[in-house]
Formats: C-alpha cells, sequence, structure tokens
C-alpha cells in the first residue's frame, strides 16, 4: 500500500470519526440541557432557556414536584409496572404469532398476514373510543391491566419479528429438533427465540419507550391519582400558564426519561450482535 492511499484512508477514518462525534454529541445535547435545567429555577429559565452551567435549585425544583396532589414515586411505579408487562407480552405473543406464520405452512397463512397488514393501517386513536367502552364494561378502568393486557395484539411488532424469521430463522434446525423429539413449545422457546434476540432487543427499546412515554390512553382509562402514570403526572405539572413551574417540569422529564436510557444501554449489545450477525452473513 503507497504512503498515498495510506493517508487518504486515515484521513477518510478521521472524518468518519469527527462526524459520528458530532451527531453523538448533537443527540446527547437536549439530554444534558434538560438535565441542567432541572437543577435552575423558573426564572433563571424564562431568562435563558438553554444554559450548560447548572444551578442550586434542584432540591426546590424537588419540594415542587413532591409537592402536588399525586405520588411521583407511585407513577414511576406504576409506569415501570405497565411499561415492563406489556413489553414482554409483545415481545413473546409477537414472536410467537410471527414463527407461526414463518414456520408452518397452513392453508390461510398469506389471507391473516394479509389481514395484520391491514390492521397495521387502523390508527390507534381510531378505537380509543371502542377501547375504554370495552374496559368500562369489563371493569379493567383504573386498573393497570388495562394498558398491559392489549399490548398483546401488536401488528407493527408481528410484521416485524416476520420479516426477521425470513432472514434469519433456518427451517431446517427446526425439522431436525422435531426429529429429534422436540415438541414445539420447546423448539420455539429453546431454538427460535434465541436466535431471534436481536430483533426481541430491538423491538423490546421500541415497545418500552412507546408504552412508557404513552399519555392519551392512560389519561382516559386511569382516573385515580394512585393510578396515575409518570407522563400523566408531569402533564399535570404545567398548570396554568402563569404558575407553571418549569424547573419542576424539566425534574419530571429528567426522571421520566431515565429508565429509557438504562433499557437502551441494557439491550443495545442485542443489537449491535444482530448487526455484525448480519453482516457475516451477508
Amino acid at each position: 500500500m503507497t504512503l498515498e492511499k495510506r493517508n487518504g484512508n486515515v484521513l477518510v477514518k478521521t472524518l468518519i470519526y469527527i462526524v459520528c462525534i458530532f451527531l453523538a454529541v448533537l443527540s446527547l445535547f437536549p439530554f444534558v440541557v434538560m438535565a441542567i435545567n432541572a437543577t435552575r429555577s423558573t426564572y433563571q429559565i424564562q431568562q435563558h432557556a438553554v444554559s450548560l452551567i447548572p444551578s442550586t435549585h434542584l432540591m426546590d425544583n424537588f419540594k415542587v414536584y413532591t409537592g402536588k396532589s399525586f405520588d411521583p414515586m407511585r407513577g414511576f411505579l406504576n409506569s415501570l409496572i405497565v411499561a415492563i408487562g406489556a413489553t414482554a407480552l409483545t415481545v413473546y405473543f409477537s414472536t410467537l404469532t410471527a414463527y407461526a406464520l414463518v414456520a408452518y405452512r397452513w392453508k390461510l397463512r398469506e389471507p391473516f398476514f394479509a389481514f395484520i397488514l391491514a390492521v397495521m393501517m387502523i390508527p390507534g386513536i381510531v378505537t380509543s373510543i371502542g377501547m375504554y367502552q370495552f374496559m368500562y364494561r369489563i371493569h379493567l378502568t383504573n386498573n393497570l391491566l388495562s394498558l398491559i393486557l392489549p399490548a398483546i395484539y401488536a401488528p407493527g411488532a408481528v410484521f416485524f419479528f416476520r420479516q426477521f424469521m425470513l432472514a434469519s430463522l433456518p427451517l431446517e434446525l427446526l425439522d431436525s429438533a422435531r426429529i429429534d423429539g422436540s415438541k414445539e413449545f420447546y423448539t420455539f422457546n429453546h431454538i427460535a427465540m434465541p436466535i431471534m434476540k436481536p430483533a426481541m432487543a430491538t423491538q423490546g427499546i421500541f415497545t418500552f419507550v412507546y408504552t412508557w412515554n404513552n399519555l392519551f390512553m392512560p389519561s382516559i382509562l386511569l382516573t385515580k391519582d394512585n393510578m396515575k402514570t409518570m407522563p400523566i403526572m408531569v402533564a399535570m405539572l404545567k398548570g396554568d400558564i402563569y404558575k407553571r413551574e418549569h424547573g419542576a417540569i424539566y425534574l419530571g422529564l429528567t426522571l421520566t426519561v431515565l429508565p429509557l436510557f438504562i433499557v437502551y444501554f441494557s439491550l443495545s449489545k442485542y443489537i449491535i450482535a444482530g448487526v455484525a450477525l448480519g453482516g457475516v452473513k451477508g
């Protein structure tokens, strides 16, 4: 390799690193500003909305945040229960449904998949009234199960898992397991699911973030203070425009974002492994 070619490669790598660092800083900047604003007073935020210098009003904002009619810790626990439960149901049952669409050949397989695609086109807000009426009639309003159990129905996740299985799940391996006497659920849980870890981690992140940040359906189905989730409580902090405590709002948003970072960094290794596996196969 000539010296000019080596210098050219070094220059390209340097530019790639610079661009990646710039994009990383650009992505993290709003979160840094949000965390810093959680330490500032409302007056300071109104004077200068963006600042990289922390202030000393963190405890004052925390007192405002905890001085409302709701319990933030209870809201945090409610959001955690709903997000974990909904994510687990969505990932497992959507993977199971996709497995049935890929691993088995049955007469109505293609029409069933077409029906799933058609359901994907229906906006969730269209079914919200019917969902509320259904939950009211079975007495599940003001119950966290009303937000967890519907997560079993996730056509978008089924489509995502099906596409991943078509490319990554060897049907010959499943046939070998059946020949060896493996039961169907054992084959799915111990052979198919480990192969699906990258896709499950990716969809798990998407589902957790969506469920954790969901405000519309919880605000309809949960009206009691001890049942409210974190997004509802943060929305309640806004109050009147003339009495809005911006520091407390930023503190609530910061506490709301923290679990999302934890989930992402916990599952990111599986996503990276899946990308690397795809690169090797390609």
